[in-house]
C-alpha cells in the first residue's frame, strides 16, 4: 500500500507485523538504480511517526546510496542530533565515531540470543539503528520479536516472580574472560569508574587481583513511555549462567568460582534463577522470532522497548553497523 506518492509500506515479512517494510515508489529504484533516501526525508520521517509505536520496527529498503558507515549517522540524525556513546558495554564492538559502532563483534558461529539494547541497565536508549553494509553470504540476519507479544506470552507464574523479585546482574570485568573494565567504562581511572557506578545505582568492589564486580538491581519488565503498553524488558536469558554451552560452563567453573564468572544474573534477593524457567523465556523468544534477509544498504530502526532483536550466524564477510539515541534514565521517573 502507498503511505504517500513518495513510498510504500507493507508488512511482507511476517504475520507478526514487524519489520514493516518501507520502498520508494520508484519502479527502478529496487533493480539497483541511485535513489537518493535525502529526497525522501520528509516522508521517512512521517511513516516512523505514523507506525513505529504501532509495529516497533520499521525495515528501509531500495534507497541505493545506503551502504556505508556514514549514513547510519546521517539516518539517525532524522530523528535526533545527538547520538549516544556505548557506556557500560557489555559485548565487543568496534567505535567508528561519532556515535556509529559496529555491532556485536562475536564470532560468525554463535547466535546473539534476542535482546533489548542495554536492558541490564538502568538507562538505555529509546531508539536503535541498523545499517547492513555488507551483507553475509549465507545467514547473518538481525532476527527481531515484539517485546509486548513476549510479555504477554511468558506464563503469567514466571513474569509475576520477575517483576516481584527483579534482577540482580553481576560482572567481573577482565582476567582474560570478559572485557576489561577500562574497555567498558572508556576509562583507566578507578575514581571515574566508582563515580559512574554511583551515579548509575551500581554496586562496585575492586577485589583483591585489581578487578571490578559489579552489581546492579534492575527491571524485568517495564511500561512504554508513549504507549504505556507493557513490555518484556531484561537480559536474563542471556546474562545466566545456563546461556553457556555446557561444555564451556564446565571449563569456567573449573578455572573461577561461580561468583566469579564474567557474568551471571539472579533474582533481585540474590537467590538463583532456575534453568528451567529461563529455558521457558526462551521458548518464548524463539516462537517470536522474525528473520529477514538482509541487503546490502537496508536500514532498520527499532524502538528498542517494543522490539528485541539478535544475531543469527553467518559465512563470508558481514558488517553492520549501529547507532544510539534517545537515551532514558529511569532512576529519574518520578
Amino acid at each position: 500500500m502507498n503511505f504517500t506518492e513518495n513510498l510504500s509500506v507493507s508488512t511482507e515479512f511476517s504475520e507478526k507485523g514487524l519489520p514493516l517494510l518501507v520502498t520508494p515508489n520508484n519502479a527502478d529504484a529496487l533493480s539497483g538504480s541511485t535513489v537518493l533516501w535525502k529526497q525522501y526525508q520528509d516522508d521517512i520521517r512521517a511513516v516512523v511517526k505514523e507506525y513505529l509505536h504501532q509495529y516497533g520496527g520499521i525495515l528501509f529498503r531500495g534507497f541505493q546510496n545506503f551502504g556505508q558507515d556514514s549514513s547510519c549517522k546521517e539516518f539517525a540524525n532524522l530523528f535526533s542530533s545527538e547520538l549516544l556513546t556505548y557506556e557500560f558495554g557489555s559485548t565487543p564492538r568496534t567505535d567508528l565515531g561519532e556515535g556509529v559502532y559496529t555491532a556485536t563483534e562475536y564470532p560468525s558461529h554463535q547466535i546473539i540470543p534476542l535482546h533489548n539494547e542495554q536492558a541490564y541497565t538502568l538507562q538505555w536508549p529509546l531508539n536503535i539503528w541498523f545499517h547492513c553494509v555488507t551483507a553475509a553470504e549465507t545467514g547473518g540476519e538481525t532476527p527481531i520479536a515484539d517485546s509486548r507479544r513476549i510479555y504477554n506470552k511468558i506464563p503469567t507464574q514466571i513474569r509475576e516472580r520477575f517483576e516481584q523479585k527483579k534482577l540482580l546482574y553481576v560482572r567481573n570485568y577482565g582476567g582474560g574472560l570478559d572485557l576489561p573494565w577500562s574497555k567498558v567504562f572508556n576509562t583507566e581511572s578507578r575514581d571515574e569508574v566508582e563515580k559512574y557506578c554511583r551515579d548509575h545505582q551500581i554496586e562496585a568492589e575492586w577485589k583483591g587481583d585489581g578487578e571490578l564486580r559489579t552489581k546492579q538491581l534492575c527491571q524485568a519488565t517495564a511500561k512504554h513511555l508513549t504507549t504505556g503498553e507493557s513490555v518484556w524488558f531484561n537480559q536474563a536469558h542471556l546474562f545466566h549462567v545456563s546461556n553457556l554451552e555446557e561444555a564451556t560452563r564446565e571449563v569456567l567453573l573449573d578455572i573461577v568460582e561461580i561468583e566469579d564468572l564474567p557474568r551471571n544474573v539472579y533474582y533481585g534477593d540474590g537467590s538463583t534463577i532456575e534453568d528451567s524457567i529461563l529455558d521457558e523465556v526462551r521458548d518464548v523468544l524463539d516462537e517470536e522470532s522474525v528473520f529477514f534477509p538482509w541487503q546490502e544498504g537496508d536500514f532498520m530502526m527499532l524502538d528498542n522497548m517494543l522490539a528485541a532483536h539478535g544475531r543469527s550466524t553467518f559465512t563470508g564477510k558481514r558488517k553492520t553497523v549501529v547507532a544510539m539515541a534517545n537515551g532514558y534514565d529511569s532512576t529519574k521517573e518520578n
